[in-house]
């Protein structure tokens, strides 16, 4: 059995859309357990009147809440009852539990992790990895998307270990094809950190390095992973995810102004509306941290029920795949690696 802990009050529409995702995930996977986290009452009240296993699902109250506007480090060290804070610890504490998913704060997520649970061996420091679809149909993983705002070559190397593995166990990607974000695809390209990054990955054999990518190339389809310090990849995803939104709102006005377009979108309907699925983020789940000692998946705070269900399927695949112990085995070949 994997068990898998729900932090309930973490989100925008928490904690309706998470615990509908718990139930929807555990109707998936019949192995799964589920432990929600949050104020006991309301979470037994959303539970009345649903069909579920009780026997696969646990509730511990936490009646505290962290908001996003809350300092981080204050949060995490004063908040002990809160969803978030209990989560951790229990995640820390008890052997029997895989992993966390939570939709609330990054900074006190980021924060209590590294705190309260600590890296896997050898991991200089852990990193987020958001999905993206490309325009090919496949996926696209960057990584570091946040984590780590100032990196050196040692940890860019470690973030395409840590994603390669993690796109191949997870989504099944065979040698994830691997590229480091720079303004320009020739190899001498870039700073100091890029240009050592760029010879250290060539001698990765974990890594299938491919070579430099610039941003506008992050949807073609032509690679699997990305990656780049988390200043970097937080605004490549953002900017991205930005930028097809508003297409979409453009190509939605533009079809409202005359009788034609309308007609012509009338008969495309079935066509656009699967390629808004194949844009929304909500049906890639969420960013996971890689690096840690136990699984965390971070979710998007609008996430809706899908997006969490995705978010637990991310946690249970990365813990049924051994994810952990393959990346300290990799790292540890490696001149950087802490003991």
């Amino acid at each position: 059995m994997i068990k898998i802990i729900v932090d309930c009050f973490g989100g925008d529409r928490s904690p309706d859309a998470n615990v509908e995702g718990a139930l929807s995930a555990l109707r998936k996977f019949q192995d799964l357990y589920v432990i929600l986290t949050g104020d006991e009452n309301i979470l037994r009240s959303k539970l009345e009147g649903k069909v579920y296993d009780s026997e696969r699902l646990e509730i511990v109250h936490a009646p505290e809440v962290i908001s996003c506007d809350e300092q981080p480090t204050i949060a995490v060290r004063t908040k002990k009852e809160s969803s978030m804070v209990k989560s951790i610890i229990m995640l820390r504490d008890r052997d029997d539990i895989s992993g966390m998913v939570s939709c609330g704060s990054t900074g006190a997520l980021v924060t209590g992790a590294l705190v309260r649970l600590g890296r896997l061996k050898g991991v200089i420091r852990p990193a987020f990895c958001p999905i993206l679809p490309t325009m090919s149909g496949s996926i696209v993983g960057i990584c570091d998307s946040g984590a780590n705002v100032e990196v050196d070559a040692a940890m860019l190397r470690q973030f395409a270990v840590m994603a390669s593995f993690y796109l191949e166990g997870v989504y099944g990607v065979k040698s994830p094809r691997t590229a480091l974000l720079n303004v320009g695809v020739e190899a001498e390209k870039g700073d100091a950190v890029r240009k050592e990054a760029y010879a250290l990955l060539k001698d990765t054999a974990e890594v299938n390095f491919v070579g430099n990518m610039e941003s506008r190339d992050l949807l073609g389809g032509n690679y699997d992973v990305v990656v780049c310090d988390g200043f970097s990849g937080n605004v490549l995803t953002k900017a991205t995810e930005g930028t097809a939104l508003e297409l979409l709102k453009k190509l939605k006005r533009d079809i409202g102004t005359k009788l034609i377009y309308k007609l012509g979108a009338l008969l495309m309907l079935k066509m656009f509306k699967q390629e808004k699925d194949f844009m929304n983020y909500q049906n890639y789940g969420g960013s996971v941290l890689l690096g840690t000692s136990k699984v965390v998946v971070k979710g998007h705070g609008s996430s809706k029920a899908t997006a969490v269900e995705k978010c637990i399927e991310q946690a249970y695949r990365m813990e049924a795949g051994a994810l952990g112990p393959r990346i300290e085995e990799a790292l540890a070949k490696y001149e950087h690696y802490e003991n």
